[in-house]
């Protein structure tokens, strides 16, 4: 999913069904191409060495913390969370330069 090809709610979705939350936290972030990515975030990493091996990385969310709900199949369901997920992805990463990395810790 590309956040320059307008993408929907059901695009971010299909990025959250693909993520089991009960195996590991994960983190939601965009490179400066634009792209979305979810990954996991390994049991050992942390935030700080998450972004250092992703130097394309200029923007991301909160961590999901694993359990929480946040990520998987339910998530994924959950339009109105996916909603303002990505209105937030939409709204903050307009305009990100090559620099730190903006971490977004709430929903617009």
């Amino acid at each position: 999913m590309n956040l320059n090809n307008q993408p929907t709610v059901d695009d971010l979705a299909r990025l959250f069904a693909g993520r089991r939350d009960t195996h590991d936290s994960h983190i939601l972030w965009v490179c400066e191409s634009g792209e979305v990515h979810v990954e996991a975030l390994g049991p050992e990493a942390c935030e700080h060495a998450f972004e250092k091996q992703r130097p394309s990385m200029r923007a991301r969310l909160r961590t999901y913390r694993r359990g929480g709900g946040y990520v998987g199949k339910k998530a994924a369901a959950d339009h109105d969370f996916l909603s303002r997920v990505l209105y937030t992805l939409k709204r903050e990463c307009q305009g990100l330069e090559h620099g730190a990395v903006k971490v977004v810790d709430r929903y617009c």
